[in-house]
């Protein structure tokens, strides 16, 4: 109805806009109309000749060229009058004789007239020439009218017309209004103005009250719409909305996913040290929507449970193992080889402890050894030899040892599920410094990485294992690169001389110019205090060779 009402007030607006200045340009006709009657009838001679000799009478020869002139042309009236301004011609007979209504004036001094004015015949387009002599002098005028009536009548003619075409404008008006009105209802859903207020007001509450990240991009892949937690998940700010995805985040396979260059549900991204699943869904301009879910602590509690069952399994193998022992150390007492019971136990307690002292000797930070003792004991139950490299040296001096500890945790987990099952399958761990920069490297006698393949093992989602009953693979090897890149160091895969791979990362500024107060004297103690006979150990060897009294 507002369409169709805006239709009708265009078109009348329209026709009011037309018939304005078609009537002016209908009076202006008359008045020039009038104005060349009266320029033809000043233009004959015998007029003033007539005016000069004669008196103003019914009859007389003035009043007859008059009539005769207003009869040829179709004139309402024409009017001579003389130098005084009285009549000597009309169409009354008893106005022949009287001065004019009007003021004369004008025309008497030398000027021509045109103009719609009242008169005594009513309103008419006058025009008014000076009547002159044969030597040019004026001695009278010429008013000649055009009943005004005609005018209307001209007008009024050419409204039917006018009335049909604008009809015809508006029924074409009215036609595009029904037809935007359907399109615009089809768009809608059919749905009123209120209603898609109120479903944007609801959009707006619903998408920046989710707990999940949204994320809405034109066909230009233009960023129209985020709620916060996409904001937060990503690292945008709210200026990058209305901009390209390649500019608001760096390249990378984030990037690519929510582009849509990557394809499948449930596709695992990394963001900063978040774990994103993003799903994609097309929209029918062209556009796509993604919703964005933070799995990183399901993540972190997937690796933890990994941990947690190799543990358990090496618990297990641990109890078969002593319970082997036992059995061993029970057979030597009940047949009375005392001594060698001891040698058993000694050498036994021994495996153990070298161990510790083989990594706490080189690796004095407590978490990373603490890790470097678990993942031996792991290796050792899978049939792996983890040694660590004579070259190996870390200071207690870490500025985020948690971030070290993921790199170098993620690192040997890929290094052992490669090299186990082979002959003589061994892991070597090498971590040291160049000046405050870290380099861990971790090298297996596994199958190793093929060239062509090496630029993608980084990648989110690249795997060659099978998906764990939690979650999914993929994910280990991409946050060690990430990691790395925060502190802006790298990662890379090379060959192993002899075969299998070697992992390399380097970060920068991973040292810290003081020393952790009391870091040190715990490590020591935690090496030191026992001999696994739950006595303390006399004499036992400190990190960088030392002995308990300092020296």
């Amino acid at each position: 109805m507002v369409q169709l009402a805006i239709a009708a007030g265009v078109t009348a607006l329209a026709t009011g806009l037309f018939l304005a200045p078609l009537s002016a340009q209908l009076d202006d006709q008359a008045m020039r109309r009038a104005l060349s009657i009266a320029q033809t009838a000043a233009a004959e001679s015998r007029l003033d000749d007539a005016l000069e000799s004669s008196r103003p009478t019914l009859h007389g020869p003035v009043q007859n060229e008059a009539e005769r002139i207003r009869a040829a042309t179709g004139a309402e009236y024409v009017v001579i009058m003389d130098k005084r301004g009285v009549r000597w011609s009309h169409t009354d007979p008893a106005e022949i004789g009287r001065h004019v209504s009007t003021d004369p004036s004008v025309v008497l001094s030398g000027r021509e007239v045109m103009q719609i004015d009242e008169g005594t015949l009513g309103r008419s387009a006058r025009g008014k020439v000076p009547l002159r002599d044969e030597q040019g002098k004026i001695i009278g005028a010429v008013s000649v009218g055009i009943a005004y009536k005609s005018v209307q009548e001209r007008l009024l003619s050419t409204v039917p017309q006018l009335l049909a075409y604008a009809g015809g404008a508006l029924a074409v008006g009215a036609l595009a209004a029904y037809l935007v009105s359907r399109r615009l209802q089809r768009r809608t859903h059919d749905l009123a103005f209120s209603d898609i207020s109120a479903l944007l007001a609801e959009r707006e509450a619903m998408l920046h009250g989710i707990r999940e990240g949204f994320l809405a991009l034109d066909r230009q892949g233009r960023i129209r719409l985020m709620n916060d937690e996409a904001q937060r998940l990503l690292e945008l700010r709210a200026e990058d909305n209305g901009r390209p995805l390649e500019t608001a985040l760096p390249p990378g396979r984030t990037t690519d996913v929510l582009a849509g260059r990557v394809s499948g549900a449930d596709l695992l991204a990394v963001s900063g040290h978040r774990v994103l699943v993003a799903n994609r869904m097309p929209t029918e301009d062209g556009g796509a929507v993604v919703t964005l879910r933070d799995r990183t602590e399901l993540e972190r509690l997937g690796r933890e449970l990994d941990g947690t069952r190799g543990l358990i399994d090496a618990l297990r193998a641990q109890d078969h193992e002593h319970a082997n022992r036992l059995h061993t150390l029970l057979g030597l007492l009940e047949l009375g080889l005392h001594e060698e019971a001891v040698d058993f136990v000694t050498q036994a307690v021994g495996v153990h402890r070298a161990t510790a002292e083989q990594v706490t000797e080189r690796i004095h930070d407590p978490l990373l050894a603490a890790l470097l003792v678990g993942k031996a004991t792991v290796a050792t139950e899978r049939g792996v030899s983890l040694s660590i490299s004579p070259d190996a040296y870390l200071p207690d001096r870490l500025v985020d040892p948690h971030s070290l500890v993921t790199v170098l945790g993620n690192l040997v987990d890929n290094a052992l599920d490669a090299a186990s099952g082979g002959r003589d399958a061994l892991v070597e761990v090498e971590v040291c410094t160049v000046d405050r920069t870290a380099v861990l490297r971790v090298s297996d006698n596994g199958p190793g990485v093929p060239e062509a393949r090496r630029a993608e093992i980084f990648t989110e989602g690249w795997t060659t294992k099978e998906p764990p009953a939690h979650g999914q693979r993929g994910i280990g090897l991409a946050l060690v690169r990430r990691l790395a890149e925060r502190y802006g160091g790298s990662a890379e895969v090379g060959e192993r001389p002899g075969g299998g791979a070697v992992f390399t990362v380097t970060v920068p500024d991973a040292l810290s110019y003081e020393l952790p107060a009391g870091r040190e004297t715990t490590l020591r103690q935690a090496v030191a205090e026992t001999d696994g006979t739950g006595r303390a150990a006399s004499g036992a060897r400190l990190p960088g060779g030392a002995t308990e009294d300092g020296r």
